[in-house]
Parts: C-alpha cells; sequence; structure tokens
C-alpha cells in the first residue's frame, strides 16, 4: 500500500480509540499523507497545520509505520513530555506494540548523584562550592526525592526547587567530566537515560537539546534518520543560541568557587575572581550594543586577562592526583571541564570572524553577559541537519521565509498548509482599534486603556492581555487599577502555571502577560473569550543579532526579517483564544497600523486565523456580550 494511503488508513482507525470517539480531520490526514511522502522519498516537508489539527498523530504514525528512526524534538519540555506520557503509549497499544520510545532532556535535567553524595556531608558542600544560602531542608527533600526516583528527572518534582537548591545537585553539559571519569558514572541518571534513548525507536527530545548536537563536535543524540521539529518556527532561535556562546562574571565567579578548595593555590584562584569583576566592569559599559571582542579596548583587555588565568588554574587542576580520593578527582575533572569550556569560548570570542557572526553585550547590571551568535544559521544547518535524512518542520505558523532562512534545499522540499478544523469565520471575531492613536504616540497608553477597560467590562473578565514588553505592562496595570470586573493577574506575580490555574478558576480574571505568553498557553472554553494584542509586535530595532541579518538584506532587511518575526508572533498570540471547536471569542489589536499600513497590513492578517474582521468598535462589544 502507498505510504500516504497507509498512514491515513491507520490514523482513521485509531481515531476511533480516542476518548468520545475522536473525529475525522482531513488536515490531520493530509499531513500524514504528506509526512509518509517525505519520508518515502528521502526528502523534507514544511507543513503549517493550525490548531486543533492533531499534528503530533500526523507525524507520529507515518514515522513509526516507515520503520526508520526518529528523533522527534520539541519546543518545550510539556510537549514533550506530552509525547512521552500520552500520544506515545496511545501508539504502543493502538498501532505497534512493538515499538519503544524514550524522552531525553539535556543533562542539567536531572540530578547527579555524585553532586548529591557531596551534598550529604556538610565539609563536602564546603569543598564543592555550594552556596551556603541554600536551604539544608531543601537539600534534604530533594536528596529524598533523588533516592526513591527511578529517573531523577526534575519534571517529576511536584513542587520546583529553587534554582540554587538545583545547581547545587546537577552539573550542566560543560562542567561534566562524563561517565568514564566520575565515581557514579555508573548509575548516573543523565546516562541512563542516554542508554536508554540509544536502544530505542522512538527518541523525543527538545529542540534546545536537538540544537546543541547539531551544533556540537561530538554527537550527543543517537543516530537516526528522520528529524520532526514541532514548533519550527522557533528553530532558528534556538540555533542561534546553541551555535553561539555566553561569557559573564559568572562563569569565573562559579569556576573560583569551586575550584578553591581543591586547588593548593590561592593566587591562581583569587586571579581568577578578580578577572570575574573585570569583565563585569568592562562589560556594563557597553550594554545591548554590538561589539567586537578581539578589537582593542576594555572587552578584549578583559578576556585576554580571563585567558591568561586560566592556563596556571587548568595547569594546576590537572595536577591535582585523584587516584587517592575518588571524590577529589570527581571534583577536580568537574572543574577542569568547566575550565576548559571557557577557555575554548574565551578564544572563539577573541577570534570572531565576523563575516559569520555578531558579538553583543546584554542582561541586567548584575548579569551582565557577551553573546555571540552566528548570523546566518542555515550554514550551520547545512551539513548537520539537511544531509542527514528526512526533516519535518511543523508548526501552526509557518514563515513563507522560512526555508530560506534555515537553508532547505528547495530541489528537496515542499512546504504546505493544511489548514486549521475550527470554524474561525463562525467562532471568533478580529477587531482593530482603527481609532486610537499611533502606538509611538504620546496619547496612545491612556487612550489603549480606556478601549481595553470597555473591552474587558463587555468579556465579563475572561481576558488574556498580551504586551511586547515589562513598560507596556506595568503602565496599563498602573492605569487599570480599580477598573476592571475582575482579579487583575499579571506575569510576574505568581509562577506561569500558578497564574493559568487561578485564571481558569475564575471567570471574571484577567490576566497581563509579555512576550512569555504569547505562544504555548493553552486555555480552552469560557474562561478566556477575549485575547488582547497591545501592538503589532515588531522586534527591536536596535537588537544586535537582527541587525547584522538586517545588513545582510540591505533594501529587503523589512520584509525577509522584521516582518516575518511580527506575522508569527502575531499569529502566535492570536492563536491562544480559539482551543476547541465550540470557543467563542474576539481578538483585539490595539495598534491602529493594522487597519492603515497598507504596504504590510495584509502580510499580518493572512498570517492570522481566517477571523471575521472588524473596526467597529460596537460590534465588537456586543459580539464579546453575548458569549
Amino acid at each position: 500500500m502507498d505510504p500516504g494511503a497507509a498512514a491515513v488508513e491507520a490514523i482513521e482507525e485509531l481515531t476511533a480509540h480516542l476518548p468520545g470517539g475522536g473525529e475525522r480531520r482531513s488536515g490531520q490526514l493530509e499531513m500524514a499523507g504528506l509526512v509518509a511522502q517525505a519520508i518515502e522519498d528521502h526528502t523534507h516537508v514544511a507543513v503549517a497545520a493550525g490548531t486543533g489539527t492533531g499534528k503530533s498523530l500526523a507525524y507520529l504514525v507515518p514515522v513509526i509505520q516507515s520503520g526508520r528512526r526518529p528523533v522527534i524534538a520539541t519546543a518545550t519540555k510539556a510537549l514533550q513530555d506530552q509525547l512521552g506520557a500520552k500520544d506515545l503509549p496511545f501508539l504502543v497499544e493502538h498501532l505497534d506494540p512493538d515499538v519503544t520510545y524514550a524522552v531525553l532532556k539535556g543533562r542539567s535535567n536531572y540530578v547527579c548523584r555524585q553532586r548529591l553524595d557531596e551534598v550529604a556531608d556538610a565539609g563536602q558542600q564546603r569543598l564543592s562550592g555550594i552556596d551556603a544560602d541554600i536551604s539544608p531542608s531543601e537539600l534534604e527533600r530533594l536528596t529524598a526525592w533523588a533516592e526513591a526516583s527511578e529517573t531523577g528527572d526534575r519534571e517529576e518534582l511536584d513542587d520546583q526547587p529553587s534554582g540554587m537548591a538545583w545547581s547545587a545537585i546537577s552539573v550542566s553539559a560543560r562542567e561534566c567530566p562524563g561517565a568514564k571519569d566520575c565515581p557514579r558514572g555508573g548509575d548516573c541518571f543523565a546516562e541512563m537515560a542516554r542508554a536508554k534513548a540509544a536502544e530505542a525507536d522512538v527518541v523525543v527530545v527538545n529542540t534546545y537539546l536537538l540544537g546543541l548536537h547539531l551544533a556540537g563536535d561530538a554527537p550527543i543524540l543517537p543516530e537516526h534518520d528522520v528529524v520532526v521539529i514541532d514548533e519550527a518556527h522557533q528553530l532558528a532561535e534556538v540555533v542561534s543560541n546553541t551555535a553561539g556562546l555566553e561569557i559573564g562574571s559568572g562563569r569565573f565567579s562559579h569556576l573560583a568557587r569551586v575550584t578553591r578548595a581543591i586547588l593548593e593555590d590561592p593566587v591562581a584562584v583569587d586571579t581568577l575572581e578578580g578577572v570575574g569583576r573585570r569583565v563585569a566592569d568592562a562589560f556594563d559599559d557597553d550594554r545591548f550594543h554590538r561589539v567586537k571582542p578581539g578589537a582593542e579596548g576594555p572587552i578584549n583587555d578583559a578576556l585576554l586577562l580571563g585567558r591568561a588565568a586560566l592556563q596556571p588554574l587548568i595547569a594546576g587542576l590537572r595536577s591535582i592526583d585523584g587516584n587517592k580520593n575518588a571524590d577529589v578527582a570527581a571534583r577536580r575533572n568537574r572543574a577542569l571541564a568547566a575550565a576548559t569550556a571557557l577557555a575554548d569560548d574565551l578564544d572563539r570570542a577573541l577570534n570572531l570572524n565576523e563575516a559569520q557572526s555578531v558579538a553583543w553585550i546584554e542582561g541586567p547590571t548584575d548579569r551582565v553577559v557577551l553573546r555571540v551568535a552566528p548570523i546566518d544559521v542555515a550554514e550551520v544547518l547545512t551539513e548537520s541537519l539537511w544531509e542527514t535524512g528526512t526533516v519535518v518542520l511543523t508548526s501552526a505558523t509557518l514563515p513563507a521565509t522560512l526555508p530560506d532562512e534555515l537553508g532547505v534545499p528547495s530541489d528537496r522540499s515542499e512546504l504546505a498548509d493544511v489548514g486549521s478544523p475550527f470554524d474561525y469565520e463562525e467562532q471568533s471575531l478580529l477587531y482593530c482599534a482603527a481609532h486610537l492613536p499611533d502606538p509611538r504616540a504620546e496619547a496612545h497608553p491612556q487612550a489603549a486603556a480606556d478601549e481595553l477597560a470597555d473591552l474587558i467590562d463587555a468579556a465579563g473578565g475572561r481576558t488574556l492581555a498580551l504586551f511586547t514588553s515589562w513598560r507596556a505592562l506595568d503602565r496599563m496595570k498602573e492605569l487599570l487599577d480599580g477598573r476592571l470586573p475582575g482579579p487583575m493577574l499579571a506575569q510576574g506575580d505568581g509562577t506561569k502555571r500558578a497564574l493559568i490555574e487561578r485564571f481558569v478558576e475564575d471567570e471574571s480574571a484577567s490576566l497581563f502577560a509579555t512576550m512569555g505568553f504569547w505562544q504555548g498557553v493553552d486555555v480552552p472554553g469560557r474562561t478566556l473569550s477575549l485575547v488582547v494584542l497591545d501592538r503589532i509586535p515588531f522586534p527591536r530595532p536596535d537588537d544586535p543579532l537582527l541587525q547584522a541579518r538586517r545588513d545582510r538584506h540591505k533594501a529587503a532587511a523589512f520584509r525577509m526579517v522584521d516582518l516575518p518575526r511580527a506575522a508569527t508572533l502575531m499569529a502566535q498570540g492570536a492563536g491562544r483564544l480559539i482551543r476547541s471547536s465550540t470557543d467563542r471569542g474576539v481578538v483585539a489589536v490595539l495598534d491602529p497600523r493594522l487597519a492603515s499600513a497598507n504596504t504590510y497590513r495584509w502580510e499580518l492578517i493572512r498570517a492570522l486565523p481566517p477571523m471575521r474582521r472588524t473596526k467597529d468598535r460596537d460590534e465588537a462589544l456586543s459580539f464579546l456580550r453575548t458569549i
């Protein structure tokens, strides 16, 4: 049977086993056929699949039927866990009981048994550089959990630990010396997860781990010949991070702390700490600016001092005899791995190829860092991704420029849009408040606040208001204090999960949030009937990485760099509204440029779900009052 037809037939049979019997989704079947054909032909496919399509089954079924070995990469650990705990068990039960699967995360997501051994002893804590401010009771709770856990995966914890506590009992990839150089390498949770993944038919990872694999010299993931990337619109940003580097004073101070107790050379350690302070001072003067690390000046001087300070430190660590004490050897090996990684990053920064990479300074005063990233991620992906097998890219929204940005080979790929099963024309309304002042005008904040107050009042709460900056969010909170029909919940007042739970529990509540909530928020039902976008989310004009990419595109920069990003993010924000076939509501845009900017408005509108559109304020208010 044709692989596409086989996949469609299997999904139609599987649908009958879904809770409530499921329903036939033409977009899901079309996507399954496209994925199956791409695997058969050893080509690539990018599929835009709107909310409700059921894209997980649409790619999992043909991948499993193909007999090929896939890696499935998701944008979030939550979706990663959903695939591992829900979707794949369902397919194993009803499609192929012989299929095995594994969920693999980055090393720092697993507790480190060696670090636990060190934490168990107060003296060892000091030797390991563990912060004295960490609560002993929290460490005891984490130790008890780890002793009973089979996976050591942080996501098992009901109450997430503090950052300091988790860092005390875990290690990053650049610190870990590897199983053969660790006393607990034989029963390491991270190594056990990697071993399980190596034996599995299907491996699920997050996109960041895939990015590390693609950008690194040594393979992290097991051998595979199919890669599926869910929420693929985020891939370029992830690869920019994983193929780049970050250097801050914190890396120097952390290395000094973990080295001080095991290296009998206080001068070398003190020098390293001093360099950390020098780095912080040098970086602080150039925050948010593009820089040239190898050019003469304070930044270059600080990096050179850091590189020089590492030489005696690394030599001293290598001279430590770990044969007599396994714990000392473990701490030495971790410190040596971190020091070597820092030295390599300093060398890369000091010898930056400005034709290929861009460097800039960013972060708050107490955590300022130098970042380096590739200008063109397509160059990174050409050999590491496109030449290794079939790649499936999918998301609710895929900008037309994505294949060029990622370097997808045009002669071996297909771009498709399978739509969404929802009736957006009937279920939703896109309202542009065209009468408001330009969002850059002084009068806009007050006028937008008055407009938002009326919209929320008509909706009776039930509002997710999305802002493009913390400043805009704080200003709106101030202007609307005491004017809403129910509680005003705001990002920063609790964890993302806690805020969403409070929002779901109280229909009169309104939730105000920034970029972290434009994607990945799923609140079906009456609780969410109004999504507000404060303005078109164009990227910052002074973003150094995007500046470098604009320079490459010259006159076409706006349409190749800024507009696709704004359109994708706007579509993601608007996509928070309709999450089921019974949802109804309004997406309100408080930016009149969506109605007046004829040179680009239609590209933004076409990226949104096909909602009924209006500029009539009374129509929007009336629609909200009826739902």
